[in-house]
C-alpha cells in the first residue's frame, strides 16, 4: 500500500501559484520552447523599484547563455564564495545562503538537484522555501535582470555560475518583488531555508572561548550562523570600520577551527562578507603576519586563501571585541553552551535534545480578534487564545549533561518543562515596502476552575503573565524560551495597537510533548434556553393599547411604519430604529409572511427592545450611540446569546457593515436574526443537522 505524503512536506511541497514544475518542464521539452513565467514578468513590477530615467541604466532581462557563453548552473561544487551581493540591499538573504552551502543536506532542500543549463534545459528552474509551517515550491524562468552586460543583483565571483542568482529570483517572486528584499533580518532567511527556529545571542554574553565553543558545536549540529555589528544610527549602516568590517551588515559564519602555531594554538572563526569583497584586515586576516607562525601543512588544511573574495579568518578574542550579535538557526532548538561548559576544542558537542512541536495558524481581524496590547484592557482579551497543556516535566534522560548539572543545583527546575514559543507574522513584505507590525505573545497560568473556559477581561485584568516574548517589536518573528511547571496555560498573541488585521503563525517547542489548541467558545443548544423574553412593563402595555386604538387598521395590526413610530416613542433619541430594522423585527415574529404585528406580538417585542437598549447603554462607553466591535460578544451574552469567535466575526461583518462601530439598530438586527436562527435550530428534526452542531449550522447559514 502506497504511503500518502503530506502536502506541505519537503517531499510534497505546496505549488506556489499552482505551478507544477514537472508538468511545465515536460511541456517545454516536448514543444522545444523555453519557459516564460507570466506570473513574474520580466518588467519593472518584478523589480519592485522605481525606473531609473537614465537610458544608460536600462534593465534588460537575459537568460544565462545570453549573458555568458560559458554559463553553468553550478560550477564544480557549491561553496560560500559562489554568492556575491549586487545592487540590492539583501545581504541578510545572501549571508544566509552562504551559510546554507556549508550544509549539503539542507542545501538540497532549497536547491533540488539535477538542474542544469545544458541537460534537459528548458529555461525553467524550481526551488523550495519554508513558509509558516509548510514547504513551498517556487518555479521561475531563467531570465535575469541585467544592466551594462552584468547581472544587476546577486552573482557568482566566477561570473559563469547562476544558481545563486536564480535562488534570489525565486525568493523575490515568493515575497513579491526584488524590491521587497531590501533590508531584513538574517533570521528570516535562515528560517525560510531550513524550517528551523532562529534566535539571537549577544556576543558579550559569553567569554571568547565559550562563544567559540558554542558556535563550533552549533555548526557541527547543522545550524546556520551569522553575525553583525550593530549600527548606532541609520547613517552608520554600511560604514567600514578601521578593521575593514561593515556596520549594520550581515556576515556568514562558515567555520571554526583551531590552528597550531609555534607557541600554542589559536581559536579562529571563518566569516564571509556577502559583498564578495571588503574584508577584515586585523589579526589572522588573509594578509596578516600571524600566519607566518603557522606551518604550510596547517595553512593547506584550513584552505587559507590570500584573495579578495569576502572570506576571512578572525580570532575568537577579536570576534568578541568587534561583533555584537550572533544569529543561530537550526531545525531543532540547540542547547546554548553556558559558562560552566568544558571548553576543550576537541570535546564533542552536546547531544541534541528531543523536542516536540505544536503549531497553529491564526489571524487578527479588525473589530473581532485584533484586540491590541494589555494597555487596551477592554479588547486585549479578544486576541486569539491558545491553550497549552504541559502534562509532565522534562525527562532527565533527554537532558544534556550541562542541563543535569544545573538541575542538581536547582532541584525545583528539574520538575519544570522547557518550552520555546515563537510567533511569526505572515506576508508583511509588500511589493515595494516592508510593513512589520509590533507583535508579542504572553503566557498565563490557568487555574483548574477556569480550565476549558474562555478567559475574559476580568481574568487578564487580574492576572500577571508567567512568560512573554518581551516588549512589542516590529519583527517578523519574536520568540522566548521559558521554564514552566506542568499544568494548563493560555498563550495570547497580539499586536500592540488594536484593529490591525494580519495573519500569524504560532509554534511551540517542548522537550516532553505538549498539546496546543485554539481556546474558544462553541455555541451549544444549552444557550437557546437562556434567550427568554423580559416581562412587559405596565406602562408599555398601556402605550401599546393606546397606539393600536389610534393607529391600527381594520385587521387590528400595525404595519412597519406604525410600529416604527411606536418603538421610537419609547427608545432614547440616539437609539431610534430605522424602518428596515423595524421590518426585520416584524419578520422575526410568526406573522405568516405578513409585514404587520398584532397587539399580543407587539408587547413582548417592545419589552425586548427596552432590554436591549439597557444592555447597549452598558457597552456604549462614550454615549455615542454606538458600540465597539470588541464588546459585541459580551453584549450578546448579556442578551442571552453566547457564540464562538467565528460566529461573532461573521455577525460583525454582516451587521456592522464594515464600520468601526456598531449602532444600536445593528445590534437589534443582530439579536433578532440570532433568535430566529436559534428557534429554527431548536425545531429542526433532521438528525444530521443536530449531529453537525449549532456552531457549524450557524456558520453555514450566516455565510449564505
Amino acid at each position: 500500500m502506497e504511503t500518502q505524503v503530506a502536502t506541505g512536506s519537503i517531499a510534497n511541497p505546496v505549488q506556489f501559484r499552482g505551478q507544477d514544475y514537472v508538468a511545465l518542464l515536460d511541456a517545454c521539452i516536448k514543444s522545444g520552447s523555453l519557459f516564460s513565467d507570466s506570473t513574474f514578468a520580466p518588467d519593472q513590477s518584478s523589480i519592485g523599484m522605481p525606473t531609473d530615467p537614465d537610458p544608460k541604466k536600462e534593465i534588460k532581462w537575459l537568460r544565462p547563455k545570453e549573458i555568458s557563453a560559458n554559463a553553468v548552473f553550478v560550477e564544480d561544487t557549491t561553496c560560500t564564495t559562489d554568492i556575491c551581493q549586487g545592487q540590492l540591499g539583501d545581504c541578510w538573504l545572501l549571508a544566509a545562503l552562504s551559510c546554507l552551502t556549508m550544509h549539503p543536506n539542507l542545501f538540497v532542500k532549497v536547491v533540488p538537484p539535477n538542474q542544469s543549463l545544458t541537460e534537459s534545459y528548458a529555461g525553467i528552474f524550481h526551488f523550495t522555501f519554508w513558509q509558516y509551517g509548510e514547504w513551498v515550491e517556487v518555479v521561475v524562468d531563467d531570465r535575469l535582470p541585467v544592466r551594462g552586460g552584468r547581472l544587476l543583483f546577486s552573482y557568482s565571483c566566477t561570473r559563469n555560475e547562476y544558481w545563486s542568482a536564480l535562488v534570489e529570483k525565486a525568493y523575490a517572486k515568493l515575497i513579491g518583488s526584488y524590491g521587497s528584499l531590501k533590508g531584513g533580518n538574517i533570521s528570516e532567511a535562515m528560517e525560510d531555508f531550513t524550517g528551523g527556529i532562529a534566535y539571537s545571542l549577544p556576543v558579550s554574553s559569553r567569554t571568547p572561548r565559550i562563544m567559540w565553543k558554542a558556535l563550533s558545536d552549533a555548526l557541527s549540529r547543522g545550524s546556520l550562523l551569522s553575525c553583525f555589528i550593530q549600527a548606532s544610527n541609520y547613517l552608520e549602516i554600511g560604514t567600514v570600520t578601521a578593521e575593514g568590517l561593515v556596520k549594520g551588515h550581515a556576515y556568514a559564519i562558515t567555520d571554526t577551527d583551531t590552528v597550531k602555531k609555534s607557541a600554542g594554538e589559536a581559536l579562529l572563526l571563518r566569516l564571509r562578507n556577502p559583498w564578495g569583497f571588503v574584508e577584515y584586515s586585523g589579526p589572522w586576516s588573509d594578509k596578516s603576519k600571524d600566519w607566518d607562525d603557522v606551518n604550510a601543512a596547517e595553512k593547506k588544511r584550513i584552505e587559507l586563501k590570500n584573495s579578495e573574495d569576502g572570506e576571512f579568518w578572525i580570532s575568537a578574542e577579536d570576534f568578541s571585541k568587534l561583533f555584537g550579535t550572533v544569529e543561530l538557526c537550526s531545525v531543532d532548538p540547540d542547547p546554548i553552551v553556558d559558562e560552566d561548559t568544558p571548553t576543550d576544542p576537541d570535546s564533542p558537542a552536546a547531544p541534541i535534545s528531543s523536542w516536540s512541536l505544536s503549531s497553529h495558524k491564526g489571524s487578527w481581524v479588525s473589530g473581532s480578534t485584533a484586540g491590541g496590547s494589555c494597555t487596551y484592557p477592554r479588547s486585549f482579551w479578544k486576541n486569539p487564545q491558545f491553550q497549552l497543556v504541559l502534562a509532565e516535566h522534562d525527562d532527565d534522560h533527554a537532558m544534556t549533561p550541562e542541563e543535569k548539572k544545573v538541575a542538581e543545583n536547582q532541584k525545583e527546575k528539574a520538575k519544570q518543562c522547557t518550552v520555546l514559543v515563537e510567533l511569526l507574522q505572515k506576508n508583511r513584505r509588500k511589493k515595494d515596502k516592508v510593513n512589520f507590525l509590533h507583535i508579542a505573545f504572553h503566557i498565563y497560568k490557568v487555574p483548574p476552575k477556569l480550565q476549558g473556559l474562555c478567559l475574559d477581561q476580568s481574568f487578564f485584568s487580574s492576572q500577571q503573565p508567567v512568560g512573554s516574548s518581551g516588549k512589542y517589536q516590529p519583527l517578523r518573528a519574536v520568540w522566548r524560551e521559558v521554564r514552566l511547571d506542568p499544568g494548563n496555560y493560555v498563550i495570547l498573541a497580539s499586536t500592540y495597537s488594536p484593529n490591525q488585521p494580519a495573519e500569524f503563525f504560532l509554534r511551540v517547542y517542548s522537550k516532553t510533548g505538549n498539546n496546543l489548541g485554539t481556546k474558544d467558545f462553541t455555541c451549544s443548544t444549552g444557550f437557546i434556553m437562556v434567550m427568554s423574553m423580559p416581562p412587559v412593563l405596565p406602562e408599555d402595555r398601556k402605550r401599546v393599547q393606546k397606539t393600536f386604538d389610534e393607529m391600527a387598521g381594520p385587521d387590528d395590526k400595525l404595519n412597519a411604519k406604525e410600529f416604527m413610530k411606536l418603538v421610537n416613542s419609547v427608545l432614547e433619541k440616539d437609539y431610534q430604529l430605522p424602518l428596515e430594522t423595524c421590518r426585520q423585527l416584524i419578520f422575526g415574529e410568526d406573522t405568516g409572511g405578513r409585514s404587520s404585528l398584532t397587539r399580543e406580538q407587539t408587547e413582548p417585542v417592545l419589552a425586548s427592545l427596552r432590554s436591549l437598549q439597557s444592555i447597549f447603554f452598558k457597552f456604549d462607553q462614550d454615549s455615542s450611540g454606538t458600540m465597539s466591535p470588541f464588546e459585541l460578544s459580551l453584549a450578546l451574552q448579556a442578551a442571552g446569546v453566547q457564540c464562538d469567535g467565528q460566529v461573532i466575526q461573521l455577525l460583525w461583518e454582516r451587521f456592522g457593515s464594515g464600520e468601526p462601530h456598531l449602532p444600536f439598530h445593528g445590534f437589534v438586527a443582530c439579536v433578532t436574526r440570532l433568535r430566529k436562527l436559534f428557534a429554527l435550530y431548536k425545531s429542526e428534526s433532521n438528525p444530521e443537522v443536530k449531529d453537525v452542531g449549532i456552531n457549524a449550522w450557524l456558520l453555514k447559514l450566516l455565510t449564505v
